[in-house]
């Protein structure tokens, strides 16, 4: 037999096994690992009987146990419930409806001091009329336009700039 013959026939033989490999589910697993802990019998016959290798065995046994492990002391993370989740849906969209209202109150404030102050006020306007508009749009009264179009926060007159 050629070489590349043999070759040829190894590598289809690999990719049959790795297609026919058997997939356990989770509960055979589990029922496997506790077979071998109860030991009755040794871990080698055990693992001749069920058709898989001994260290295939000895990894199942070792995720088994950190699981344990972590399940006791309490990391594993909990699955939420639907109620939950919904609560939290409900929850942050509320908060972006308010990150969104206090964002526009922001921005006319720095119009309202920058000197757009007909813009502001027709901004104002419109949203203090749509269904269902939130007093928070309201600027107070305290705050007026600035008197000159010209204002420029950036000059070196600004007293409040360091």
């Amino acid at each position: 037999m050629t070489r590349t013959k043999k070759q040829s026939t190894e590598a289809a033989v690999r990719e049959i096994r790795r297609r026919t490999r058997r997939k356990f589910a989770p509960e055979e697993k589990v029922r496997i690992v506790l077979e071998g802990l109860r030991g009755e019998q040794s871990i080698s016959e055990l693992c001749r009987r069920e058709g898989i290798a001994s260290n295939l065995y000895y990894r199942w046994s070792k995720d088994f146990l950190e699981a344990g492990k972590k399940q006791l002391a309490g990391d594993t993370v909990r699955e939420a419930t639907s109620d939950e989740v919904k609560e939290l849906r409900a929850e942050n969209r509320e908060l972006k409806e308010v990150v969104a209202e206090v964002t526009l109150k922001n921005r006319v404030l720095k119009k309202s001091l920058m000197g757009h102050g007909e813009e502001v006020d027709t901004l104002i306007r419109s949203l203090s009329e749509a269904p269902g508009a939130s007093a928070i749009f309201a600027v107070p009264s305290s705050v007026k336009p600035a008197a000159s179009p010209s204002w420029n926060p950036r000059s070196t007159s600004n007293p409040h700039r360091r």
